[in-house]
């Protein structure tokens, strides 16, 4: 199995060739993986919670709740990104701009494995939204 540090040695030429999209199918599919047992865990705390009497318990349990909830929320939207990304590999198209159909690249794919734009698109989007936000 190809590693972080040989993927980013590679040359840009061999970009996206079979061994880095098995590197970051497996990544994905590990990614899916965490997600989906992080999520039943979860779950199962939510729902074995004990009841608390104590207003200071109460108001504590709540706010873990939120935050458990909100992770939740953030882990469930992120699978149908690791879905589509799997399906761009078996495609062909992953690892390029949805936009300008440029090279993403790798720095930013192993952070962000579900990218659909390169940098500067996503900077370009941003820099709108902020435009429309004031």
């Amino acid at each position: 199995m190809t590693t972080e540090k040989q993927l980013l040695a590679q040359p840009k030429k061999n970009y996206m060739n079979e061994g880095q999209y098995d590197f970051f199918k497996e990544r994905l599919k590990a990614l899916r993986e965490e997600i989906k047992a992080h999520t039943t865990s979860i779950m199962s705390e939510l729902s074995q919670q004990e009841r608390e009497f104590d207003e200071l318990d109460i108001a504590t349990n709540q706010e873990e709740n939120r935050m458990r909830l909100r992770l939740l929320d953030r882990e469930r939207k992120l699978l149908p990104k690791i879905e589509k990304s799997l399906a761009m590999i078996e495609d062909g198209s992953y690892g390029y701009c949805n936009e300008t159909g440029e090279p993403i690249g790798i720095p930013r794919l192993l952070i962000r494995p579900t990218a659909t734009l390169c940098a500067e698109e996503k900077n370009r989007q941003e820099h709108i939204e902020k435009g429309f936000r004031k």
